[in-house]
Order: structure tokens, then C-alpha cells, then sequence
């Protein structure tokens, strides 16, 4: 299960997402990717197109010139396919270019492609694109920009941005960025989750989608409070001399120093051996 850092317009670090290992953690099937996304592009062609036959062409009725007696090869119409402006042959005619998936197939497929960009590290998660609820397309851009990872004032990547069908506001606020493309979450299929490089899910939208694929709820996983930070080891020093100084003055000032201890030893030594010299010098005498 991966666990994704929900991002806020105000910057400030909103809680994790956890995203179902079933839906964003499936494994990647790429030749059935490659046949629904083969599908969706057949059946996205209109089939409208067409050509006239020799028998649908204006004109061609009479014979052009008489059957024998000139030389030339019989001919029966000018409107023949061999002639300029004549029909046909094997021409395109109108048709439906549908191919039959199965909606297993395209469930699974549309798992493989969002758990491919959950596995780049290429899905995110806002909790809204604009606070006030005003439209706005420069916050929406900067919140964008945020999820994406981009710093430059343009997405040089195409992104696809998932939303509720009710958000409006996002809505607006999108619309006018290039490389943008904004989908509700009912209609999140394969094709456009391959053909953009990021895909960024409002978390409204998370949750329906997860609730709808069958992911069951969306768990949201609060961040644990910051730990106070520890003092500077300069200032634990300066405390450290502080309380012994304090404990000095208490004791009645007897208590001193460590290297004034050391100095006073060392002159005491020094008188203490210069007088056992005196003193054997008048025994000597």
C-alpha cells in the first residue's frame, strides 16, 4: 500500500492518503493496455467516410464511341474507373469501426496505467485547487505546479487533473492551461491517463473513484506532531557553568576553581621544597 502526502493551497502539509494496493499497486499487463487503448481509438473514428462507384458518378450514360471499327479498345462509359473522374473501385464506405472489450478488460487495464504513474512517483493528491472558492487560475496553477514538482511558470509536461463532477471552481480555474486536461472521475479511462505524464487527483475525487472501483473508503492517515527541538550545545554548556557557579557561592565561596586548585598546589610545592633545602643546609653546617 502507498502512502501519498495530500497537498493544500495554503502550502502547509495536510495529511497522507492511503492509495488501495488493489487499484494503484495491481501489476502492469502492457499487451492488454495496448488492446483497450487500440479500442478506444477505433471506436473514437466517426466511419463516415465514402466513395461514389462507377454507377453512383454524374454522367457516363452514352457510349463514347462505337463498339467496332476504330482501332481503339471497346468502351462503354467515360465514368469507368480507369478514366479521370470515374468511379471507384474497393473505395471506403461508411462504417463502424467499434471493437467489442469487455469491461473486465478495461477495469484491469485502467488499474495497470494508474499503478505504472503511482510507481514513477508520477500521482498526486490536493485537497482543492482554490481556497476562497472564487475561481482563480494563477492559485490553481501554483497548486498544480506544486504536485506536479515543476518551478518554471509554465508545465512543460501534460497533466491530467481528476475532479468530482460537481467541482466547478476547479473546473474554471483549469480550463485555460495548456497542457492541462480535466476529467470527472467517472470518466477516468486508460487512454488519458497514458497520454499525460501526471495524473492529480482532488481528494474528493480519490475517494469516489476508490469508492466506485470497489477500493471500499479512503484512509487518511493523520501526520504525528512535530518533536520540540532540542537545545544548542552551547547553550547546554553555559548552563552546565551556571549551576556550578551557583553551587560554589552556596558551599561559601571555599570551593574553587579547578585551575586555580592546580596553580596554588604547585606553588606550595615549590616553598614547601625550597624550604626542606634550607633546612639541610644548616644541618650540614
Amino acid at each position: 500500500m502507498t502512502t501519498v502526502s495530500v497537498i493544500t493551497p495554503s502550502g502547509k502539509g495536510g495529511a497522507d492518503v492511503e492509495l488501495p494496493g488493489e487499484i494503484f499497486g495491481a501489476k502492469v499487463n502492457i499487451p492488454l493496455i495496448h488492446q483497450v487503448v487500440v479500442a478506444q481509438e477505433a471506436a473514437a473514428r466517426q466511419g463516415t467516410h465514402a466513395t461514389k462507384t462507377r454507377g453512383e458518378v454524374r454522367g457516363g450514360g452514352k457510349k463514347p464511341y462505337r463498339q467496332k471499327g476504330t482501332g481503339r479498345a471497346r468502351q462503354g462509359s467515360l465514368r469507368a474507373p480507369q478514366y479521370a473522374g470515374g468511379g471507384t473501385v474497393f473505395g471506403p464506405v461508411p462504417r463502424s469501426y467499434e471493437q467489442r472489450t469487455p469491461k473486465k478488460m478495461k477495469a484491469a487495464a485502467l488499474r495497470g496505467a494508474l499503478s505504472d504513474r503511482t510507481s514513477h512517483g508520477r500521482l498526486a493528491v490536493v485537497s482543492a485547487f482554490v481556497e476562497d472558492g472564487e475561481p482563480s487560475t494563477a492559485g490553481a496553477l501554483t497548486v498544480l505546479r506544486t504536485a506536479v514538482g515543476e518551478a518554471g511558470s509554465r508545465l512543460r509536461r501534460p497533466v491530467l487533473v481528476v475532479l468530482t463532477a460537481n467541482d466547478d471552481v476547479a473546473r474554471k480555474s483549469l480550463r485555460n492551461i495548456p497542457r492541462v486536461r480535466v476529467l470527472d472521475c467517472g470518466q477516468l479511462n486508460t487512454y488519458d491517463v497514458l497520454a499525460c505524464d501526471h495524473v492529480v487527483f482532488t481528494q474528493a475525487a480519490l475517494a469516489e473513484f476508490v469508492a466506485r472501483t470497489g477500493g471500499g473508503e479512503l484512509v487518511t492517515v493523520d501526520k504525528p506532531a512535530a518533536k520540540p527541538a532540542r537545545a544548542p550545545a552551547s547553550r547546554a554548556r553555559k548552563t552546565t557553568t551556571a549551576t556550578a557557579t551557583e553551587s560554589a557561592d552556596d558551599s561559601g565561596g571555599d570551593a574553587a576553581p579547578t585551575g586555580v586548585e592546580q596553580r596554588s598546589s604547585g606553588t606550595s610545592g615549590k616553598s614547601a621544597s625550597s624550604g626542606s633545602g634550607a633546612a639541610q643546609k644548616e644541618e650540614e653546617e
